[in-house]
């Protein structure tokens, strides 16, 4: 609705399946329907953003809840087990990113503890990403 070109809006069912493959995919069902999706992976091995390549740092991505169940505690729910697999993955931070039109994504991340850190323009996208990021685990603080 908002004319962003998300590749997770779009892709294909082959796309989505290799996406899911490479990583670690969890997901939510309610009576057996899908509702809700997150990829967790290591840190991406790219030249668009330098944050994204750290180390310590985790990626969350193909992240997205079914919108008549939004409001319900899936995405916190999705997004605890990223941090946990992260964590005990050994990294110290998990990351994300979302258009920076996307208000509304950005405060539900800031609420739950991820801070703005960088940005990140990615190929054929039409809008800058914001990437946030979160520390996990002991002494969990930017």
């Amino acid at each position: 609705m908002m004319g962003l070109n998300y590749t997770a809006v779009d892709q294909s069912p082959q796309v989505t399946a290799e996406r899911a493959s490479l990583d670690r995919c969890h997901v939510a069902k309610l009576s057996d329907v899908l509702v809700g999706t997150i990829v967790v992976s290591p840190n991406f091995k790219n030249d668009h953003c330098k944050y994204l390549a750290r180390p310590t740092v985790a990626i969350a991505h193909q992240f997205a809840v079914a919108p008549n169940q939004q409001g319900n505690g899936i995405g916190r729910q999705l997004l605890a087990i990223a941090e946990s697999w992260a964590m005990d993955s050994g990294y110290s931070e998990l990351a994300l990113d979302t258009a920076g039109q996307a208000t509304h994504l950005i405060q539900f991340y800031t609420q739950l503890g991820y801070e703005r850190l960088d940005w990140v323009q990615w190929p054929g996208k039409g809008y800058r990403s914001i990437v946030l990021s979160k520390r996990i685990g002991v002494g969990a603080k930017h």
